[in-house]
């Protein structure tokens, strides 16, 4: 493939109860060698996919919502080194949904990990807290964009709510972003078809790669992410060329898989230069009026 080609994988993650590292081990190496056997090259994994974690600690603990970011903590760097060796082993690129990180303040953030298959590991903050991580939870919200340089071009990460925003996405694209990521985990269906809609809507409007990861499954043991509900998918533009529904790929709701699709950045220079309307090329003037 050439370097605007990739073949992309979008999980739909269950949660599950670990026994210990080794079995957390076993699945995220199992789930990472079936995407490779399948030629993927990028790996998105779901918002807050590492929550499972929480299981590996005693009861008190994964009950309750402080205690386990606190003990978190303690896994971060597991977490890194497991899903970092992977992308380096296969030479592929991970972008390892989300970990709550403790700040220096003693404070949280919603943070989502790209591990590149040289070794290189930065990060993307969530930027938009929805009311449980603000209200129930105390997670702060980030106030950074970062972009994603690759082999394939500048890519963005939206996760979950932010994708609700069109100024996130608007200014991930404006950067350079041709591809947009969203890690999402929503409990009812509700909040899946609210991520959707907005990661629909922002392929339309930017005229982009729009690819949504989801986890999936009931967690009862867990305060945190007990019910989660949603389907992987990835959005293209709506025009010539592409889906005359701008869906390439979607998953079937809550079963666990991959979901895969083939993209060609460069197909997105062309829709944008030669589509049927110039959504991508009109933001500016339409921006221009509603500011006037």
């Amino acid at each position: 493939m050439s370097d605007t080609r990739l073949r992309i994988a979008a999980a739909q993650y269950p949660v599950d109860y670990l026994s210990d590292w080794s079995a957390y081990q076993y699945k995220i190496t199992e789930w990472v060698e079936r995407a490779v056997e399948e030629r993927a090259a990028l790996l998105l994994f779901p918002e807050y996919f590492s929550m499972e974690l929480a299981s590996l600690f005693e009861e008190r603990i994964y009950r309750s919502l402080s205690l386990q970011l606190e003990a978190m903590q303690s896994l971060l760097k597991g977490f890194q080194a497991l899903l970092g060796s992977l992308a380096s082993q296969h030479r592929i690129h991970i972008v390892g949904g989300t970990f709550p990180v403790r700040q220096p303040d003693d404070s949280y953030r919603n943070r989502c990990y790209w591990f590149y298959p040289d070794g290189r590991l930065q990060f993307q903050d969530k930027l938009q807290m929805t009311r449980f991580e603000t209200e129930q939870w105390l997670i702060s919200a980030g106030d950074t964009i970062n972009l994603f340089e690759t082999p394939f071009g500048k890519v963005g990460v939206s996760i979950c709510y932010d994708s609700e925003f069109p100024l996130i996405a608007r200014r991930q694209v404006e950067q350079g972003a041709d591809l947009i990521l969203v890690p999402s985990c929503t409990d009812t269906l509700a909040g899946f078809h609210r991520v959707q809609i907005g990661s629909r809507a922002r392929a339309l409007e930017n005229q982009c790669y729009v690819v949504q990861s989801a986890l999936i499954g009931t967690a009862e043991w867990s305060e945190a992410v007990d019910i989660n509900n949603g389907a992987a998918a990835i959005y293209t533009p709506v025009d010539y060329g592409f889906p005359d529904d701008g869906i390439l790929a979607m998953g079937e709701l809550n079963q666990p898989q991959w979901i895969y699709a083939d993209v060609d950045l460069a197909a997105l220079r062309q829709v944008r230069e030669t589509g049927q309307v110039f959504n991508h090329r009109d933001w500016n003037g339409q921006y221009r009026i509603w500011q006037s």
